[in-house]
């Protein structure tokens, strides 16, 4: 059995004096099977375990601190978590700045996908090369969460490397995802369509080195430091006064978990699965991308092009913001995201 963390924001009027609760969703991928259980380790009460969608529902709608029904437009908002090919691996509290302000009006998750954050790590090497850590899996655990869990439709708030994952899951169930925001989708540049002819076989010897010898875990400790991660994350947050120690943190301990170097080796190493400009054109729900201008890691220069396919409302420029807007620029992200899910809630 598979599980991923979900947080559930607070109820407005506990926004700014309760912490969104842990909890682990379960699903069974090896029998194809959605939902088995639903773990909630709530702060003010023992865990429980809860055997199907309704019954998790009611019980965390009269959960103290526990928001799943809101009023005003009421439309659920998904944000899985973003980055996972760098060193810089973020987890759902990467959306922290976001999820309070969105509660208000909506009912909003952040999700760990397997293998990150405070997720269930299934050792890669048990399967065969990238079948685990994968879209297609992340994909069909998004969409059985808002099928079992969400019980509704959703918008998808998507970062980094979890755009390909909102896109993916938007193709495999259609009528599941009401539209898709993405910020600064990672453009997949390491992936072999992206590499000449000549650098393919360098760049698959580098990946085997570091997935099946002990490199890869040497690399791996060398940037698993407070000190490493600071410094990583002032590269892609272009006001670098927002990396605090607290985000330092939040982006360290679930990569000190473990089995958390095996899975970080794996997906660096993936360099198959679906660009994003192969995925866009084909959804058929709403897009809008939204992009940092100072993003050192995926450049907004290329990603512009990805404002042209016919099915993206706008690209929108987001000045002096770097690769994590949802986390550097709340104060922009938040109204984009609001009046993006406000005009489709509506259609």
């Amino acid at each position: 059995m598979s599980t991923f963390t979900l947080r559930i924001p607070t109820p407005s009027s506990h926004l700014h004096s309760s912490v969104s609760r842990k909890n682990t969703y379960a699903s069974s991928r090896s029998s194809g099977q959605r939902t088995q259980n639903i773990r909630f380790n709530g702060s003010n009460g023992p865990r429980k375990i809860f055997q199907n969608a309704s019954d998790v529902k009611s019980k965390l709608s009269s959960s103290a601190g526990v928001a799943l029904e809101s009023s005003g437009l009421d439309a659920p908002i998904l944000a899985p978590q973003g980055e996972g090919d760098s060193p810089v691996v973020s987890t759902c509290d990467h959306w922290s700045k976001n999820l309070p302000v969105l509660a208000k009006s909506h009912r909003v998750y952040a999700i760990d996908l397997l293998g990150y954050g405070y997720s269930d790590k299934p050792n890669p090497r048990n399967f065969p090369v990238n079948s685990l850590y994968n879209f297609e899996t992340w994909a069909k655990q998004i969409n059985d969460f808002c099928l079992d869990v969400v019980n509704d439709q959703a918008f998808f708030i998507c970062n980094s490397i979890g755009g390909i994952v909102g896109l993916q899951s938007a193709l495999m169930e259609r009528n599941i995802c009401r539209g898709l925001v993405l910020l600064n989708i990672s453009l997949r540049m390491l992936h072999i369509k992206k590499q000449s002819l000549y650098a393919r076989p360098f760049v698959k010897l580098f990946q085997k080195l570091l997935r099946d010898t002990e490199l890869g875990k040497i690399f791996f400790k060398s940037v698993a430091t407070p000190k490493a991660i600071k410094s990583i994350l002032c590269q892609c947050y272009h006001n670098d006064s927002e990396v605090t120690d607290e985000l330092v943190e939040k982006i360290l301990l679930p990569g000190l978990q473990p089995g958390a170097v095996d899975v970080f080796l794996s997906f660096i190493c993936y360099s198959d699965g679906p660009l994003p400009e192969e995925l866009i054109p084909q959804v058929e729900c709403p897009v809008l991308i939204a992009w940092g201008d100072k993003d050192p890691w995926e450049p907004i220069e290329l990603g512009r092009a990805y404002g042209t396919f016919k099915n993206v409302e706008d690209f929108v420029v987001l000045p002096n913001v770097g690769h994590c807007p949802q986390d550097e620029a709340p104060h922009l992200i938040n109204p984009l995201v609001e009046a993006f899910v406000a005009h489709h809630a509506r259609t």
